[in-house]
């Protein structure tokens, strides 16, 4: 073989690694780009498709939600509203804040605990009874009569990492815009105890004391909630199950007691404990 064949015999070699080259990166690019637009499209879908689970769970969250208040038929309106519950176990039993319960009923002018069931023009109250009161963990079993309504599912608050997506529905501002659930979305910002030591004993009240002596964690959430919301459930936005209880009083009276001016976070007591107070 000539000379000049063998120099073009190694240009053709050479030509063809710089093809295998470019076709391997070609391929490359494609596989990339296949391999984000996959995952892209994977992200999209489960986020429109828990943005769009919420609405149905609303749907399905929503006939448990109640209000929590007191009838006298004495007073202009009868209706005083406390808090937001909601309905668990048979049908006939609501869970709320302990703090929202009243513990001094008008019983001389037939003053009664009341629990307001279905919304807006077609609520309706249903007298109701303290079953069981647990005041460490500011929660309150309630009975009340009548027919069963939709009870939630209590969830396994154990299993809540902080970054999760949840909800919370309840009455805001109460009777102001009539009895209207209204939802907010929030996420799971710090799982923190519900107290921390004082700076100085100056800080320091028998409550945060007692506080001190069995401290347990809670749920701070970015949403915001308003002091009508204590009671209200803290849900799963895909299942519904509830995973703690809103809280905007207890807790932050001990979390935030060092503050002339409290901040807009808010708290949620574990269901775990909804699931003690159910047992006792």
């Amino acid at each position: 073989m000539s000379i000049k064949n063998i120099t073009k015999l190694k240009r053709m070699e050479k030509n063809l690694k710089v093809v295998r080259f470019l076709l391997a990166s070609r391929t490359k690019q494609f596989t990339a780009r296949f391999i984000c637009t996959y995952f892209l499209t994977l992200y999209c879908h489960f986020g429109n498709a828990s943005a769009a689970e919420l609405p149905q769970t609303i749907e399905m969250v929503r006939p448990s939600i109640v209000a929590i208040g007191t009838i006298l038929h004495t007073r202009a309106p009868p209706a005083n509203f406390l808090g937001t519950g909601f309905v668990v176990g048979d049908g006939n039993h609501i869970i709320t804040n302990a703090h929202v319960v009243p513990r001094d009923l008008q019983t001389e002018k037939k003053e009664s605990l009341a629990v307001f069931v279905d919304r807006g023009a077609s609520a309706n109250a249903r007298s109701a009874t303290i079953v069981k009161i647990d005041l460490e963990h500011d929660l309150a079993l309630l009975k009340i009569s009548g027919q069963p309504l939709p009870a939630l599912v209590i969830g396994d608050s154990n299993t809540v990492k902080e970054g999760e997506a949840v909800a919370f529905t309840g009455f805001p501002i109460g009777m102001v815009l009539g009895l209207y659930p209204v939802t907010h979305q929030a996420i799971i910002s710090a799982i923190t105890p519900i107290v921390i030591p004082a700076l100085t004993s100056k800080r320091l009240d028998i409550k945060t004391i007692k506080r001190l002596r069995a401290p347990y964690s809670v749920f701070q959430l970015d949403g915001t909630a308003y002091p009508g919301n204590s009671g209200s459930p803290l849900f799963d936005p895909k299942t519904g199950k509830v995973l703690g209880v809103i809280n905007m009083v207890f807790v932050k009276a001990t979390k935030e007691n060092v503050l002339t001016d409290p901040s807009g976070i808010s708290y949620a007591i574990p269901s775990k404990y909804i699931h003690a107070i159910m047992k006792q």
